[in-house]
């Protein structure tokens, strides 16, 4: 995992084959994998943390994640997942803690920059939303049975 940075032509073809940016702008998808930071975790590493205001979007591009709060896993997470999206749009404290359970590398994004991109470019701001709907359907499903 650890190795040669990844360069910009390789986040960005990382981020077009995620549902999360299907049909958004080339210009967008540019802008995003220049504004990309690549991060990696160990086994046990926290990636964000329950209660702390969140800066950032992480897509997770090796590796496996739980998402948990307090003592409970609430969902595992992997390859094409993404973490922070709430926090980066409200502004408030995490809901969640996520934690890497295998080495785990991810891009992450600043709030500022995809809030930008957000604003710009509508098909993006339509993918950021169905997936948060479907996270939403999710966990009303989890709470039906």
């Amino acid at each position: 995992m650890v190795g040669v940075p990844i360069t910009t032509d390789e986040k960005r073809e990382a981020l077009g084959r995620l549902p999360l940016f299907a049909g958004i702008s080339a210009e967008s998808l540019d802008r995003l994998a220049e504004v990309a930071g690549e991060q990696q975790f160990g086994s046990g590493d926290y990636i964000v943390r329950q209660g702390q205001v969140g800066s950032g979007l992480y897509i997770v591009l090796e590796g496996e994640v739980s998402v948990v709060r307090g003592s409970t896993e609430l969902a595992r997470l992997t390859v094409g997942d993404f973490i922070g999206e709430l926090a980066v749009i409200d502004q408030q404290p995490r809901l969640a803690s996520v934690r890497a359970e295998t080495a785990t590398r991810c891009l992450a994004v600043a709030s500022w920059d995809l809030i930008r991109l957000l604003e710009a470019d509508p098909a993006l701001a339509l993918n950021m939303i169905r997936g948060l709907v479907a996270r939403l359907r999710l966990a009303g499903e989890s709470h039906r049975h």
